[in-house]
């Protein structure tokens, strides 16, 4: 970690954002990983990842709509996305990610 740190703050942040682009491009190229499912294992998915982005544009100053950011993160309009390729939870995910919520909890 210390090298990447070493590096400076612009080549830093170019390389921070190809991961990004690249994270994105993994997800689209992986459509049938469903959010529950990110959320269980990784408690983030798609939709934070549009908030994440929502928040560092004010951060910075700037104005960026959430649907706009879910636009670009799906590479589409997200009831588009939605209706394409958005399973129902089965009562399996939904238990997991209760059980994940609650673990959550648990620790705070």
């Amino acid at each position: 970690m210390s090298l990447f740190n070493e590096l400076d703050q612009t080549t830093r942040t170019e390389l921070e954002a190809a991961a990004f682009r690249r994270l994105l491009q993994h997800l689209d190229d992986n459509k049938d990983v469903q959010n529950i499912d990110l959320m269980i294992l990784a408690d983030f998915c798609r939709n934070c990842l549009s908030k994440w982005l929502v928040t560092a544009a004010d951060e910075q100053g700037q104005t960026l709509d959430y649907e706009a950011a879910r636009e670009y993160v799906y590479g589409m309009p997200y009831s588009e996305w939605k209706a394409h390729y958005q399973g129902a939870a089965t009562s399996e995910q939904l238990a997991a990610l209760d059980a994940r919520q609650a673990q959550k909890t648990a620790k705070e």
